[in-house]
């Protein structure tokens, strides 16, 4: 972990900390004045307290900029003595260190979001905010998690996207759901015409797969955003 200039750095309180799946939790926080980012961007966090100032971690806004206060829809890792776990720990009136804006995934024209858990929430703030500006058509969400239990903001999501957006279970709990991963088959039913673009975030080796089977499907790799 690194140490950052606290020049570029601002102390916010959580105003409210709220379960969202069994491992995932949702912080909403002060924004700092003249604090503004883009949809699919992220910052990085540390914990205001002694000893963990420098422990740091990116983290996607899901709130929108538009917002007057942050929002970090955040998967929590129990099982490592990491960031996410001390997080899982703080209450509202904690105070939390956000630090610059930076690039990730931004959102080029309409296309194919893939999604795979936690992977989903730059695509979160994305979505909504294509929503308020009436401008959902055209995007689609193809969105893989374990079982049921995983899937993140299920109901907004389908909301937001209708029939345009597929759950993609590994291992449903619900025996009349098929289990399924996103391969290449499943891929080719949802290629577009050239201006179609393609969006991917996940973990390191979905991604990685992800940009496989779409480049085998002669994808073009200037249409595919990832997290660079």
């Amino acid at each position: 972990m690194e140490d950052l200039n606290k020049a570029n750095s601002h102390i916010v309180k959580i105003l409210s900390v709220e379960d969202v799946t069994h491992n995932v939790k949702r912080f909403t926080v002060e924004k700092p004045l003249g604090y503004k980012f883009i949809p699919g961007q992220a910052t990085d966090i540390s914990i205001n307290k002694p000893g963990l100032e420098t422990t740091v971690g990116p983290f996607t806004f899901t709130s929108l900029n538009q917002s007057e206060y942050l929002e970090f829809t955040i998967k929590i890792y129990k099982e490592h003595d990491g960031l996410t776990s001390k997080l899982s720990l703080l209450n509202p009136m904690d105070e939390l260190i956000v630090h610059d804006v930076f690039g990730t995934i931004r959102y080029k024209g309409p296309g194919v979001f893939i999604a795979g858990g936690a992977g989903i929430t730059p695509f979160l703030a994305i979505l909504r905010q294509l929503k308020l500006e009436n401008s959902l058509s055209g995007n689609k969400l193809l969105f893989a998690n374990h079982n049921e239990d995983d899937v993140i903001n299920k109901a907004e999501l389908k909301y937001i996207l209708g029939n345009n957006y597929l759950d993609v279970l590994k291992a449903p709990l619900n025996p009349e759901n098929r289990s399924k991963t996103i391969d290449k088959a499943l891929l080719k039913a949802y290629i577009g015409d050239q201006n179609t673009w393609y969006y991917i975030c996940g973990p390191d080796a979905f991604t990685a797969a992800m940009v496989d089977h779409l480049q085998n499907l002669e994808v073009l790799r200037t249409k595919i955003v990832i997290e660079e």
